[in-house]
């Protein structure tokens, strides 16, 4: 249980004030000074990768971006919670607004602002994504927590949005039993609808690979035609080609992304060839 100094025991409180402690003074450059503060980290409770930063680059930039980031009554907390994952208290919140705005560099940015007497370029550049996330996507969803979005800042802030259409874009998704990663969703909206793989699409099971595979191929060697639709009214050597179900991959006829389902009926076996120059088509 948590206590205050002033109301533990006074033999408890004299222990804790005649207590011996050890400094150590450290002198160096930087690089060596972080590799000293590494090696003496290994004992105790281990500090963040923040939490060395921050001693080794102590100066009024870091005390400024502290009081800003580091402070757990600040009112901006429950807001930025619900896209930056970690604590406050354990500095994560100001690594997150440090790596934002050094496009992932903090010890450069560190280093180059350390007397600095002002932070308004990170505290300015941390709110403008902060504040585009939130116009975007008007809907909250857990899976927002701990997502790119400094990297997705810079990739889609000069686009335009309609935060009415992204959001019901976002609820359609979120509605789709065959998408398997949600954590997509935002970036597949971003991006246009394009990029599938953001989705982790359920893809067929093996039972209706092996019952389509039969069906393709019975057909196929009664016309004496390749058992890939694609191959077969085409005019290379393929033309009348038996794959093997290794080498074949399971295909939506209508795309996924074109309201096509992960079922047996709209389900194709396409050589690995043909299915990888189909796409998304």
């Amino acid at each position: 249980m948590e206590q205050y100094f002033d109301g533990i025991a006074a033999d408890k409180r004299s222990k804790i004030l005649e207590a011996e402690l050890t400094i150590y003074e450290c002198e160096g450059e930087e690089s060596e000074i972080k590799e000293w503060f590494k090696t003496i980290n290994i004992a105790g409770v281990p500090l963040s990768p923040q939490e060395l930063n921050n001693a080794i680059f102590s100066g009024p930039f870091v005390t400024l971006a502290k009081e800003e980031f580091s402070n757990s009554q600040n009112a901006n907390v429950q807001k930025w919670s619900a896209y930056i994952k970690g604590s406050v208290n354990r500095q994560h919140f100001l690594e997150r607004a440090l790596d934002w705005v050094s496009k992932g560099n903090i010890t450069d940015y560190m280093s180059s602002h350390r007397k600095n007497t002002n932070m308004n370029e990170l505290k300015n550049y941390f709110n403008s994504v902060i504040d585009w996330v939130s116009t975007t996507f008007t809907d909250v969803e857990n899976e927002m927590c701990g997502l790119e979005w400094g990297r997705l800042y810079e990739e889609y802030h000069k686009k335009g949005y309609d935060s009415k259409k992204v959001s019901d874009r976002v609820q359609k998704l979120y509605g789709d039993p065959y998408i398997k990663n949600r954590k997509g969703v935002f970036e597949f909206v971003l991006g246009g609808l394009v990029d599938t793989k953001l989705l982790n699409v359920r893809v067929f099971d093996e039972a209706t690979k092996k019952s389509i595979y039969k069906i393709q191929t019975d057909n196929a060697k009664t016309k004496s035609a390749s058992n890939c639709p694609h191959c077969a009214i085409g005019h290379d050597a393929n033309k009348a080609k038996i794959w093997t179900i290794n080498e074949m991959d399971a295909d939506h006829v209508t795309a996924w992304s074109k309201g096509g389902a992960t079922q047996a009926k709209n389900c194709q076996m396409l050589c690995k060839t043909h299915n990888r120059v189909k796409g998304n088509r």
